[in-house]
């Protein structure tokens, strides 16, 4: 067994003495809501911790909640429409869209209780405006929607919700249903949040992005 001892050395003290500089870049809260590209009737809450780690790539740490004893359920990486171009075929099929996400009000960034509302709303537009142009692949690695006790199996390959109707297919009661819980924990309306964004540009998505949720199989490089 491990020293009682030694365990509450490293909870207490090891942020004085080690360095924690790659986690300390985390920058942005998102929360939304990932689908299953194996199976688009389970979704599962998705809390991001994200880091800018390039002008065209930004990394992040996904937990099934914002608690101090959440589970790391998965990461999820977001480019650039200029770095998506580079990839082959085959690979951008494995990428999905921010569109739907952001205007919708679906994808939030949850406030701090310190800040004031239209303070917040402003920083959190801003960075709406930037993640409806990324795209996104994520894998998750443990899969407490089935109530999985530790990660099993080999990760799985999630995609983001592009249309009410894909909605729809993971919870019959659309988004409103989807997200009423959600909403009330972080005192929020997604539809107060659509409203607001109805003036962010839709940007042209590339034909290849979103195809897992349209159950496309691309051999092609």
């Amino acid at each position: 067994m491990a020293n009682p001892k030694t365990g509450t050395l490293l909870e207490t003290g090891a942020s004085m003495v080690q360095n924690f500089a790659p986690v300390k870049q985390i920058c942005a809260h998102l929360n939304a809501f990932h689908v299953y590209a194996s199976d688009p009737t389970r979704c599962v809450e998705s809390n991001h911790y994200c880091t800018h780690l390039t002008e065209d790539i930004r990394q992040c740490l996904i937990y099934d909640a914002h608690t101090p004893n959440a589970k790391l359920i998965g990461v999820e990486y977001m480019i650039s429409p200029r770095l998506f171009e580079t990839l082959p075929s085959s690979e951008r099929q494995n990428w999905h869209s921010h569109v739907y996400e952001v205007k919708s009000g679906m994808l939030v960034m949850p406030a701090p209780s310190v800040t004031p509302k239209s303070v917040w709303n402003a920083a959190e537009k801003a960075e709406m405006k930037d993640i409806i142009l990324v795209y996104g692949k994520t894998y998750h690695f443990w899969q407490v929607d089935r109530g999985d006790t530790v990660p099993m199996g080999p990760p799985e390959l999630m995609g983001a919700f592009n249309s009410d109707a894909s909605v729809k297919k993971a919870h019959p009661s659309g988004l409103k249903g989807l997200l009423a819980e959600r909403d009330a924990r972080f005192n929020i309306n997604h539809g107060e949040k659509a409203e607001q964004r109805e003036d962010i540009a839709v940007p042209t998505l590339h034909p290849d992005a979103d195809a897992l949720m349209r159950n496309e199989t691309k051999n092609t490089a």
